[in-house]
């Protein structure tokens, strides 16, 4: 019994060692200027845009993939548009540079 326990006890604790390795190297950064675009689009998840909603809308935009933000067909330039490019302007790239978008 007491045999049985050690080995279990040694096993989690191996484990657990194991999976905090694991959450501390394999941790996945996301740009937190995703989610402040996000809220700022209508967040209506219609795919007009030609993505499949609108975290992956706020993706392409951050990454300056989106070429123009006005792909967003429910939005709306002063509710929508310029927030997000004056916001793009005041936060740019980690290096330093620009977000390429336009409206």
């Amino acid at each position: 019994m007491i045999q049985a326990t050690l080995v279990l006890g040694g096993l989690g604790l191996l484990l657990g060692v194991g999976l905090a390795f694991a959450a501390k190297y394999l941790e996945v950064f996301e740009d937190e200027r995703i989610a402040a675009v996000e809220k700022m689009l209508p967040n209506y998840n219609c795919g007009a845009c030609g993505t499949p909603g609108c975290h992956a809308f706020a993706t392409e935009i951050v990454s300056g993939k989106a070429g123009n933000v006005s792909r967003c067909k429910p939005g709306k330039p002063d509710k929508h548009y310029n927030p997000i490019l004056q916001y793009l302007k005041d936060h740019p790239n980690p290096d330093g540079t620009p977000v390429s978008i336009k409206l």
